[in-house]
């Protein structure tokens, strides 16, 4: 056998015996890995859902395409967590698109009847020293049992309840904004959002106001 062809052949064993190789660490990998953001996903809601839920609000999830949640109408997903099957509320990721420096991603969770539990920042590329005191202090605790009624939504610069950063207003005023449209959608839909029979796991629905 010529050698070039003995090179050939050496050389599309050794690529199949990777390419088997790579398929076998896929999936022995690919269960590991689905498990561990699942479970940093059910962290993430622990944080921000009502406490005492008895369900796993990963797989009550229902898809929504609101403008109030994300301006570019890309579908977020609800988690809904309950209690003997009765909502005790939800948490869903609300986008401010007027950032200083872009988006803003949040997660906020809202009891039944319309009173924030919580929010998180999930991402940000506000300016350190500045717009990241978002994350940075407890500015974020402010939005505890706030409700659409309870409070002026704005901040104080704006004549609203809300703080704001010195030489950072920008970047509260869309947190602010953000989780007020959130909160909104949230209290006109709320009925339909805990409604079991639209929310199964893999389920997806457009829930307009």
């Amino acid at each position: 056998m010529p050698d070039f062809f003995r090179m050939g052949l050496i050389l599309m064993v050794v690529g199949l015996i990777a390419t088997a190789m790579l398929a076998g660490t896929d999936a022995v990998t690919r269960a590991p890995i689905a498990e561990a953001k699942r479970q940093e996903l059910l962290r993430a809601l622990g944080q921000v859902l009502p406490q005492g839920f008895d369900n796993e609000p990963d797989k009550d999830k229902v898809m929504v395409t609101d403008t109030l949640l994300n301006k570019k109408g890309k579908p977020v997903g609800v988690y809904i967590g309950r209690k003997a099957g009765a909502g005790l509320g939800v948490a869903f990721v609300v986008t401010a698109p007027d950032g200083y420096s872009g988006n803003i991603e949040i997660m906020m969770g809202v009891a039944a009847g319309g009173t924030i539990t919580s929010i998180q920042i999930l991402s940000h590329k506000e300016t350190p020293g500045l717009g990241d005191k978002i994350v940075l202090t407890r500015w974020p605790d402010s939005f505890k049992g706030k409700t659409l009624h309870n409070v002026k939504w704005g901040v104080k610069k704006d004549g609203g309840d809300f703080d704001q950063f010195a030489g950072a207003t920008i970047t509260p005023r869309a947190v602010v904004g953000a989780v007020k449209r959130g909160l909104e959608f949230f209290v006109a839909n709320e009925a339909k959002l805990f409604d079991k029979s639209a929310s199964l796991e893999k389920t997806a629905v457009e829930v307009k106001p």
